[in-house]
């Protein structure tokens, strides 16, 4: 008997790529540790901004996770754990402080909108309404896309955006497996996960509901002007324009960007019907998904509109644990689904919370901010009211939203009172740039949320991301400059 041979493993090439930006980022760090003091930031009104050594070890910190990030050198929430260690060993802030914020409410409430989303997947509710959108859209690929972005946008007008993509990402999933029975990337699959993400940005600054940033932010605006309130209509009156232009152009760029392989799924309408068919009445369980949406609705809406305190007070991420006790004491989810929660997802935000918190706590943030804003104090106000904008969508991306709107609003208030900029068309488009962060996962949850599909890399995200970025920012121009005063804006005051 002739001897069988066996060939041996081939050996996995060293790559040298990941080890070049592992160290890039290790170098950017280690360059502003053993850097020299930075010089101080000066506002206007000649008052100085020191940048302190843990402010500037900060900042390395801040590039190194970025670069580590978007390069994808290890798992995303590995990155995430990275933040608090560093922050830690090299003494930049306490391990209480460092660690603490991996259990920021916060986390807690883009958890709660991750379990929200595996109950509408396991009980079925997602297939339910993926079913009812294709039947009504028809087969046409780039219309399932439209009809995506549309109930996206729709849903962030009475709902956090992180929950909202929670919520979809399954029905997303199912859509999906309608286009290919592979598991690989698609460009009909990049299209819809990326544009989910970025519509629900988008949506989100139109209503209070849509993200926490619009109350914290009118809250902030109250305080900084003497009391001058942004009421909840208008709000809406200022943002829904802009928000209803990106979501169009958002479609428009996917369809281009990610024009899908098959202009068309022959035959979908007819095996949708059949597949709703088989799926039969609601059961219980995809009623109780709905009822603890309601649920959680109302004492959203109590929170912002009630007089009563016990609902006022109530925290977000408390309303989000709400629903996600309710799910597992009534049997909708069981520890197979614990078990299966994307706990990278989770680790991510805790690290950008994290990093967020130790660039406000050591000063960086407020010395970054105070830079870059003062530079403009000279400009033409469109010009400084775009460069303020800018620096919010800049800052966005890589922390929350909130925190950059507070390091942002106080200093860009304080500068537009000597350009005779009214403080409305600040706050507005701060708010709005605050709402897209389309080029980092770290920027919003539902950026995360999307990349759980694995139709697309970190770095697609990052580089495709710009093209949205960019037409925001001139779309931006056009408001700030024809639209919302021809709406009744205050944009001078001079």
């Amino acid at each position: 008997m002739a001897e069988q041979v066996v060939a041996a493993p081939r050996k996995a090439a060293f790559d040298w790529k990941r080890v070049m930006f592992i160290a890039l980022g290790l170098a950017f760090f280690f360059l502003f540790f053993f850097m020299n003091e930075l010089p101080d930031a000066v506002d206007p009104a000649g008052k100085h901004f020191p940048l302190p050594p843990q402010g500037r070890m900060a900042l390395g910190l801040f590039l190194m996770a970025a670069m580590w990030w978007i390069f994808e050198v290890m798992p995303i929430g590995a990155t995430a754990i990275a933040i608090g260690l560093f922050q830690v060993l090299f003494g930049i802030r306490t391990a209480d402080q460092a660690f603490k914020d991996f259990m920021d409410p916060s986390v807690w409430f883009i958890f709660g909108s991750v379990v929200m989303g595996l109950a509408f997947s396991h009980s079925g509710l997602t297939k339910r309404m993926a079913y009812k959108m294709l039947g009504i859209v028809g087969e046409n690929t780039n219309f399932i896309l439209l009809g995506t972005f549309l109930i996206v946008a729709g849903m962030t007008l009475l709902m956090a955006h992180t929950a909202v993509a929670a919520a979809l990402f399954p029905l997303l999933m199912a859509i999906h497996s309608l286009y290919s029975d592979s598991d690989q990337p698609t460009k009909f699959g990049k299209g819809l996960f990326i544009g989910m993400a970025w519509t629900a940005g988008a949506g989100s600054i139109i209503t209070y509901l849509g993200a926490a940033r619009g109350v914290a932010g009118a809250g902030m605006f109250k305080k900084f002007t003497g009391g001058v309130e942004i009421g909840f209509f208008e709000f809406i009156y200022y943002n829904l324009p802009l928000g209803v232009v990106m979501v169009a152009v958002i479609w428009l760029i996917v369809i281009i960007l990610f024009k899908p392989e098959r202009p068309r799924i022959d035959g979908l309408r007819e095996r949708v019907q059949g597949l709703a068919r088989e799926m039969g009445p609601m059961s219980s369980k995809e009623k109780l998904v709905l009822v603890m949406v309601v649920v959680v609705l109302f004492l959203f809406m109590m929170k912002s509109f009630s007089p009563i305190p016990f609902f006022k007070d109530m925290d977000r991420a408390a309303i989000m644990i709400v629903a996600t006790l309710g799910f597992f004491l009534f049997k909708v989810l069981g520890v197979e689904e614990m078990e299966g929660i994307p706990w990278n997802i989770i680790l991510l935000f805790g690290g950008a919370m994290s990093i967020g918190y130790c660039l406000y706590d050591t000063k960086a943030a407020e010395w970054m901010a105070v830079s870059w804003v003062s530079w403009f104090q000279k400009a033409p106000w469109l010009l400084f009211v775009l460069a303020v904008s800018f620096f919010v969508l800049c800052m966005t991306n890589f922390i929350m939203n909130v925190a950059a709107i507070a390091i942002t609003l106080p200093v860009s208030l304080v500068i537009a009172g000597y350009l005779g900029v009214a403080p409305h068309v600040i706050f507005f488009a701060s708010l709005a740039c605050a709402g897209m962060p389309f080029n980092l996962l770290i920027g919003a949850a539902p950026n995360a949320i999307a990349y759980e599909s694995r139709q697309f890399t970190a770095g697609d995200f990052f580089i495709y991301g710009w093209v949205p970025s960019v037409v925001l920012m001139v779309l931006l121009g056009i408001f700030c400059y024809f639209i919302w005063p021809l709406m009744g804006m205050p944009v001078l005051t001079r």
